[in-house]
């Protein structure tokens, strides 16, 4: 009998993929429907809607889920759901379709699934900015002045911006999970098999380290004092797709490998991908996370300094405190009940000679090294020296190699708080 956390919603996993005789079935369905080709973060949506990570989503949504979403965080039925997940089309695909229709969605000329045509809805100008600034609008700085920076510096808010003019929604069928299986094999899992490896190991308190950049110091420092409370850690790295800058998920899976090699204990960590895009919500993309975590069986996320965060658009413990705002439904089933561990800043301190926090520290910024993720890509991206500490030396020459393979270079923008102001 398992002893992990219940999938989000109380309704079991509700998986949408299909196998066997009714994936043949539905794929020769396919060949004759109208095709809608989809986004890259459409895809990753669908392939967590077939297996489970999204549950108890079993589509996109409806208008009225949408709006609900975006302004209280509750589905229709008043289930708890953070950020909304929605499948944009043309208005000439919108005129050429009825509700009441099926349609193939399609990505790069792969049919991902079959969509039952339930609402079809427009999506102005005016409903886009109003999803933008209830979804990724956070306390930072850049925030403040918001309409001015975000166009053109918030990759999330440029995204839902560039979508099309109407919105589809409905249940699917899902008829493939991409690439991931065969790309990255043993570390791409659904919540169906990371539940059986843990539920073998007989854990029952976990808890997952998000990753989007490559593991450097105060991540292990983080994934360790998990560690020491619960049963395991995953560490749980998105393997979709990235802005322009961030490191391939094939390269930081190498430095994961290689540091759950030389410096974890086995038996209390597995090393697992996921394939979604990074939506950049800051706050509500950390509510997100712990969401389909509780569906792979993890009832911790650590939760530190800027979450899922992007320039300075959110303050730094932002993504904390949105842990203790966002709504409780009555029934405990449509609660999140994903909890955030909270940890403090981490770096590495000269006096204290080893990892600290600003809990545990009592000595000054000029005797910490500050470990940020965007700090390293920059550090590397220009060919600068690495301070000692910052990252652990074959995790370093991984990195070194990917950038020297490099024929353009992207200009990093660096956080403020990452460039070492303000501690």
């Amino acid at each position: 009998m398992s002893k992990l956390v219940p999938p989000h919603g109380g309704k079991g996993l509700v998986c949408r993929l299909l196998e066997g005789a009714a994936l043949e079935a539905e794929k020769k369905k396919a060949a004759g429907l109208k095709q809608i080709e989809i986004s890259s973060r459409a895809k990753g949506d669908l392939i967590m809607m077939g297996i489970g990570g999204f549950s108890p989503l079993n589509g996109f949504m409806k208008k009225a889920d949408w709006k609900n979403v975006c302004e209280k965080m509750l589905l229709s039925d008043g289930t708890f759901w953070p950020v909304p997940v929605t499948l944009d089309i043309s208005a000439a695909d919108a005129k050429a379709v009825k509700a009441g229709e099926e349609v193939a969605l399609v990505r790069n000329g792969e049919v991902m699934a079959t969509m039952k045509l339930e609402e079809i809805y427009e999506m102005t100008e005016t409903d886009k900015k109003w999803e933008c600034e209830k979804v990724f609008k956070g306390e930072g700085p850049d925030s403040q002045k918001f309409w001015e920076v975000a166009p053109n510096d918030h990759p999330g808010v440029k995204m839902v911006l560039a979508q099309q003019e109407y919105n589809i929604a409905g249940p699917v069928k899902v008829l493939s999970q991409g690439e991931f299986p065969t790309k990255f094999p043993g570390v791409y899992m659904t919540p169906a098999q990371l539940r059986t490896k843990m539920d073998e190991r007989k854990w029952q308190k976990v808890a997952a380290l998000q990753l989007r950049n490559p593991m450097h110091r105060s991540h292990e420092y983080l994934a360790k004092i998990a560690a020491e409370v619960c049963d395991g850690v995953v560490i749980h790295s998105l393997v979709g797709s990235l802005k322009p800058g961030d490191i391939p998920a094939e390269v930081r899976v190498r430095c994961i490998d290689t540091l759950v090699d030389k410096y974890f204990v086995k038996d209390h960590i597995i090393q697992a991908g996921y394939p979604l895009d990074m939506r950049y919500a800051g706050p509500r993309e950390a509510l997100l996370h712990a969401t389909f975590r509780q569906n792979y069986g993890v009832n911790n996320l650590i939760v530190g300094r800027d979450h899922a965060g992007v320039g300075d658009f959110y303050g730094m413990f932002e993504a904390q405190e949105i842990f203790r705002k966002m709504p409780t439904p009555a029934e405990d089933s449509k609660r999140l009940l994903c909890e955030p561990m909270n940890i403090d800043w981490t770096f590495y301190c000269v006096k204290c000679d080893g990892m600290a926090s600003m809990r545990t520290c009592p000595h000054g910024k000029d005797d910490r090294v500050i470990l940020s993720g965007t700090k390293l890509r920059k550090m590397l991206s220009e060919g600068a020296e690495v301070p000692d500490h910052f990252g652990r030396d074959e995790v370093l020459v991984i990195l070194r190699e990917y950038y020297s393979s490099l024929t353009e270079k992207v200009e990093i923008k660096m956080q403020s708080a990452a460039a070492g102001k303000g501690m």
